[in-house]
């Protein structure tokens, strides 16, 4: 049977935090707040694991989670490359709503999907989720809802969509915003907005001077995935 805490309660918060940094650990899957909307979370070095979080969604290996952080050193071991203006942004927007998606570190050994030897990472401004991570260390999460349902903004919500294929439900109270976050991809000479968010492309210039403007239509909140993936880039949600 799934458990759920109510994370405004300390206590429940603690015993929340704790058990589902157990349950990450022993390949479960968990759902919890972050900055955009719930996300369906899993041990991101834990190819069953991602399995099942992608089998929950009810998608395959062509639509690889992202990767949320509880920190910036923890970015750096899993990307390769930041290009020339990849610790720009994250000293400028970390924690908030950018991911980027950059060369992964070829040495490590996980299995997101289908990449294409990159990795979409973030680190969320959400204080349930970064204790959470900074127990678990990197995880592989995507928006908590099946695949062409609405994105959950409560975790009733996620919980309606993924029962108990979730072991632990961290519950944050409702979403302060639905807006994705906006997605970047570094691994041109030339940042290239993926997805316009809620960075805006005025405040990326401000940092970087040239980025290309986006490659699609932003999506829906309903298609957001928790850290702010893309289907088309081989690395994200």
């Amino acid at each position: 049977m799934s458990r759920r805490y109510d994370c405004a309660q300390e206590s429940e918060r603690k015993d929340g935090i704790a058990d589902a940094a157990s349950t990450v650990r022993r390949g479960e899957l968990v759902v919890l707040p972050t900055d955009t909307v719930y996300g369906i979370g899993a041990d991101a070095f834990g190819p069953a694991a991602v399995a099942s979080l992608l089998q929950a969604k009810g998608r395959g290996r062509d639509m690889p989670p992202p990767v949320l952080v509880g920190s910036v050193r923890a970015a750096h071991a899993l990307v390769e490359d930041l290009g020339g203006h990849g610790q720009d942004l994250i000293d400028e927007f970390w924690p908030g709503p950018l991911t980027l998606v950059c060369q992964a570190t070829p040495s490590l050994s996980w299995d997101l999907g289908d990449t294409k030897g990159t990795v979409a990472v973030r680190m969320p401004m959400h204080p349930v989720a970064l204790e959470l991570l900074k127990e678990t260390g990197p995880m592989a999460v995507s928006s908590a809802n099946t695949s062409g349902e609405p994105a959950a903004t409560t975790a009733a919500e996620a919980e309606a969509q993924l029962g108990e294929s979730v072991s632990v439900y961290l519950d944050g109270g409702p979403c302060a915003d639905d807006v994705p976050s906006t997605i970047v991809d570094l691994t041109y000479a030339v940042p290239r907005v993926l997805r316009l968010g809620a960075v805006s492309m005025e405040r990326l210039r401000a940092v970087c001077g040239t980025v290309i403007g986006e490659a699609r239509p932003r999506r829906t909140p309903a298609e957001e995935p928790a850290d702010g993936g893309s289907p088309d880039d081989g690395s994200a949600d």
